[in-house]
C-alpha cells in the first residue's frame, strides 16, 4: 500500500514553456518633439599681451595682407594701430592657438550657453576655465 507521501511529482518537461509572441505589441517608435528650441553660445577669451612689439607687427602685417578685412573691422590701413586696436584686430582674425604664437596669452576662457523653447525661460550654463585649470 502506498502512502500519499510516496507519490512522486511528474517529471518536468524537457523544454521550458515558450511564451507566445503573437500578442506582444512593439512599442511605437519615438517621434522627435518639436519644441522650437533656440540656443545661444557665447565664448569669451581673455588674453593679455606678452610681447607688444610682436602683436603690433602681426597686426600691421594682417592689415597689409587683407586691407578689406581691416576696414570691415573698423581699421584704416593708412593709420597706425594702437596696441589695444592691434590686439583686437588679431583676436577678430585668428584662433586662440594662433594668437599665443603672436604674442598674446590666454588667461581665461568662458563659455555661456543658454537654451529655451518658446514657452519657458532660458536655461543657462556658464563654464569658465583658466590655463592652469584645464586638463
Amino acid at each position: 500500500m502506498k502512502h500519499l507521501t510516496d507519490l512522486t511529482r511528474p517529471a518536468q518537461p524537457a523544454h521550458p514553456k515558450l511564451r507566445t509572441v503573437v500578442g506582444v505589441q512593439r512599442p511605437a517608435q519615438a517621434r522627435p518633439l518639436d519644441l522650437r528650441v533656440r540656443a545661444q553660445r557665447i565664448q569669451i577669451d581673455e588674453l593679455i599681451v606678452d610681447d607688444p612689439c610682436q602683436v603690433l607687427a602681426h597686426a600691421g602685417q594682417a592689415v597689409l595682407d587683407d586691407p578689406d578685412a581691416a576696414v570691415l573691422l573698423g581699421h584704416d590701413p593708412a593709420t597706425p594701430l594702437s596696441l589695444p586696436a592691434a590686439a583686437a584686430l588679431l583676436c577678430a582674425l585668428y584662433d586662440t592657438d594662433v594668437l599665443t604664437a603672436m604674442g598674446l596669452r590666454l588667461t581665461r576662457h568662458t563659455t555661456r550657453v543658454s537654451a529655451s523653447d518658446q514657452q519657458t525661460e532660458p536655461v543657462s550654463l556658464v563654464r569658465s576655465t583658466g590655463p592652469d585649470q584645464e586638463g
